[in-house]
C-alpha cells in the first residue's frame, strides 16, 4: 500500500444549464454543459486507523467532516465495492468556493475516489470509477473527467465535448451560500403551472466551445442558465454583482450553476484583472478570482 496519494481536482462552471420539469424521483432532466476551470481543491489520502476527514483553506469551517462529506462517501463506496476497510485519512485543501455552485463538494468526492483507488491499488477501471461517481452525485462524474462535457439525465451521463481554445473567466464569490436543493425547489415554484420544455443543448454554444470563440460563447451565454431566475429570487443581491461585472467590461455574466458564485467571461487575462478589480471595488461580492478554462479533471499529483 502507498504511503500517501494527493489528487488535484478542478471547479466547474455551467456554461449552459437547461432544466426540465421535476421527475417522479424528484430529480430534473438536464442538458448541462460543464466546463472545468483552473480553481482546484487537493485531496490527500493516507492510511489511518479509521476513516477521518480534515480540511483547511478558505471557508474550511463550513465543510462537514463526518461521513456526509462526499470525500468520505467516496472512500466508503470504493471500500465496500472491493471489500476493503475504509481506514484512511482524507485531508482536503480547499480553494474552490464552498456552497458556491462550482461543484467543490463534488470535486472532493472525485478527488477522494481517485486518491483512494491509487492508495489501495484497487485497479478499478475508469468506467467503474465513473459509476461510483454517478452514485455519489450528479456533478461528481464531471469532476473526475474535466475538460468540457455535456451532462444529460440528471447530469451524470457525460459526453466529452471538444474545446478549441482557452476561455478567460472572473468569478465573484458571494457573502453567503445557496443550497442547490433549495434553488431547484425555487425553480419548481417559479415554473409551477407552466409547460416546462424538455432541456435542449444550444448548438451555437457547443460550436463556440469547439472553435474556441470567446465572442460567440459570450453571445450564447445570456439566459443559458435556467436556474438563474431561481437563484436571483432567493438571493436578489446577485443582480448587482452581475451588473457590476458587465459595466466593468465583461463580455457576458451568469450565475454559476445553482449559485451564488457569479461568472464573467472576458476577452483575455488583462480584461480579467480589470473586471476583478472593478468587482472588488463595487462592494457587491466577498472576493474575486481570475482563471482560465478548460482544466484537466482529477489528476494524481503525488504518489509515494
Amino acid at each position: 500500500m502507498s504511503a500517501s496519494v494527493t489528487v488535484r481536482v478542478p471547479a466547474k462552471v455551467n456554461v449552459q444549464l437547461a432544466v426540465g420539469a421535476a421527475r417522479a424521483d424528484g430529480f430534473h432532466d438536464l442538458a448541462n454543459v460543464f466546463l472545468a476551470v483552473g480553481l482546484y481543491d487537493e485531496v490527500t489520502a493516507t492510511p489511518a486507523a479509521e476513516l477521518r476527514v480534515t480540511c483547511e483553506g478558505p471557508d474550511a469551517a463550513l465543510v462537514p467532516l463526518d461521513r456526509t462529506n462526499l470525500a468520505a462517501r467516496a472512500a466508503l463506496a470504493l471500500a465496500a465495492r472491493y471489500g476493503i476497510e475504509p481506514d484512511v485519512h482524507l485531508h482536503i485543501v480547499k480553494d474552490i468556493p464552498v456552497a458556491g455552485g462550482m461543484a467543490g463538494g463534488s470535486a472532493d468526492g472525485a478527488g477522494a475516489l481517485l486518491a483512494c483507488d491509487a492508495l489501495w491499488g484497487t485497479g478499478a477501471s475508469r468506467d467503474e470509477l465513473l459509476e461510483i461517481c454517478a452514485e455519489l452525485g450528479s456533478d461528481v462524474p464531471f469532476s473526475l473527467v474535466g475538460g468540457a462535457a455535456l451532462g444529460t439525465g440528471r447530469g451524470e451521463r457525460l459526453t466529452v465535448l471538444p474545446v478549441g481554445g482557452a476561455f478567460h473567466w472572473v468569478f465573484a464569490m458571494a457573502d453567503r451560500g445557496l443550497s442547490t436543493p433549495a434553488v431547484f425547489r425555487e425553480f419548481d415554484r417559479l415554473t409551477a403551472g407552466t409547460d416546462v420544455p424538455a432541456p435542449v443543448t444550444s448548438e451555437d454554444l457547443l460550436a463556440a466551445l469547439a472553435k474556441g470563440d470567446t465572442d460567440a460563447l459570450a453571445a450564447a451565454l445570456p439566459h443559458s442558465n435556467d436556474l438563474q431566475p431561481a437563484a436571483l429570487s432567493l438571493y436578489p443581491e446577485l443582480a448587482a454583482t452581475l451588473d457590476a461585472g458587465l459595466r466593468a467590461g465583461a463580455l457576458a455574466a451568469l450565475v454559476s450553476g445553482s449559485g451564488p458564485t457569479t461568472a464573467f467571461l472576458v476577452s483575455d487575462p488583462d480584461a480579467a484583472s480589470r473586471v476583478a478589480g472593478a468587482l472588488a471595488a463595487s462592494a457587491t461580492c466577498r472576493t474575486t478570482r481570475t482563471t482560465s478554462a478548460p482544466a484537466r479533471g482529477a489528476t494524481v499529483t503525488h504518489h509515494a
